[in-house]
């Protein structure tokens, strides 16, 4: 009875090592054109806030 309960624990841990192994890998691949133009979306619009901002305190300074 022991070896028919662990031959599917066995599988079927090697199954979900399987699935694991699978989706870290997939994680890895290389990105692809819409995903690279949308970072550099990004990238751009938080340096334009960070550039918004620091007008913002240059106009705050210059007014004291």
């Amino acid at each position: 009875m022991r070896t028919s309960i662990k031959v599917p624990s066995i599988a079927l841990l090697f199954a979900a090592l399987l699935l694991l192994t699978g989706l870290t890998a997939c994680e890895e691949q290389e990105k692809g054109p819409a995903e690279q133009l949308g970072e550099q979306i990004d990238e751009s619009i938080q340096k334009g806030g960070e550039e918004v901002e620091q007008l913002g305190e240059d106009i705050q300074n210059s007014a004291e």
